[in-house]
């Protein structure tokens, strides 16, 4: 007698969906590069939703900061958090250059994320770093973008330092005691209140006061810096050297000596500096000036001499 069995149908297994998210970063914060941020979060946001493979992650955007270090990108790091947390199987970015311009961070990221299992894929190129070559194109690729980095630095810095040649003023400090600087006009303005404090320590520091006794005057008197800290020695020592109370401006004092590390230096001599005089209405006269920058070497020669009590 035959025997029948039943063989049931077996479904083939569904798979899981992807967990899959989206980075977009633009370097700079003006509205024509904030517009091309939302496109880019619109553009991932359907593209993730409509694909039914994959579930939707959520969107990363950093708006006005630089792809060379990573540290200060909080939606990046936010979004690393995320993988770590495994809320992300994939993430989608637009170029190498977006995702990261330093090499050696790009890399180590890159290769954190696989440990994980976490795919990451770059439109421009093609690449997806699980993929057998993935890891080759991407140091070839990031040699590229860490380069242009590099050159794009060094034109920015080289249109800076024609405008110091014509004398084009602008300013890095916007806010300082006794001034706040003028876009339109393109120089400082004097704020009568915060001159008379300014001409008070400098005729102060006249008188033979020290600079940390001018500093405890100050601030218990309930008078602040432009940020609203205390002052202090070494800030009041900064602010008398400054020339801009004689009315000048002295530019290339400190540059960005890498400008993948973004490390900022004191130019002391590695580059050429750019004085200007009467650039704007000077809170003190240059006799007044000059005295106090006399008066500076005076004590610190006193004190390289190891004579007398310490005053500045």
């Amino acid at each position: 007698m035959k025997k029948i069995r039943r063989i049931e149908p077996v479904c083939p297994a569904r798979q899981e969906r992807k967990k899959v998210a989206a980075y977009a970063r633009v370097s700079k914060d003006t509205q024509r590069l904030a517009n091309s941020v939302l496109a880019q979060v619109g553009y991932y946001n359907a593209l993730i939703r409509n694909n039914p493979e994959w579930e939707y992650a959520g969107v990363y955007a950093d708006c006005g900061i630089t792809g060379t270090r990573i540290l200060e990108r909080g939606e990046f790091r936010r979004m690393l958090a995320d993988c770590e947390a495994g809320k992300i199987d994939i993430i989608l970015t637009k170029s190498i250059s977006r995702f990261a311009r330093n090499t050696v961070d790009l890399l180590e990221t890159v290769r954190h994320l696989k440990s994980l299992g976490i795919e990451v894929r770059f439109e421009k190129e093609h690449i997806h770093s699980l993929s057998e070559d993935g890891e080759l194109m991407l140091t070839l690729l990031a040699s590229f973008a860490q380069e242009e980095s590099r050159s794009i630095s060094e034109n920015v810095k080289w249109g800076i330092r024609k405008r110091f040649q014509s004398g084009e003023i602008g300013t890095a400090n916007k806010h300082i005691l006794g001034y706040r600087y003028n876009e339109e006009e393109k120089k400082y303005i004097i704020i009568p209140e915060e001159a008379r404090t300014v001409r008070r320590i400098f005729d102060m520091y006249l008188e033979g006061t020290s600079l940390r006794k001018i500093a405890k005057t100050l601030n218990e008197a309930g008078i602040f810096t432009v940020r609203g800290c205390k002052f202090s020695e070494a800030s009041l020592s900064v602010m008398i050297r400054n020339e801009v109370y004689a009315g000048d401006i002295r530019r290339q004092k400190c540059f960005v000596e890498d400008c993948i590390a973004k490390n900022k230096v004191k130019n002391v001599g590695q580059l050429p500096q750019y004085y200007m005089r009467d650039c704007h209405e000077a809170i003190l006269d240059r006799e007044t000036w000059a005295k106090v920058q006399a008066e500076m070497e005076r004590r610190k020669g006193r004190m390289s001499d190891g004579v007398g009590v310490r005053k500045s």
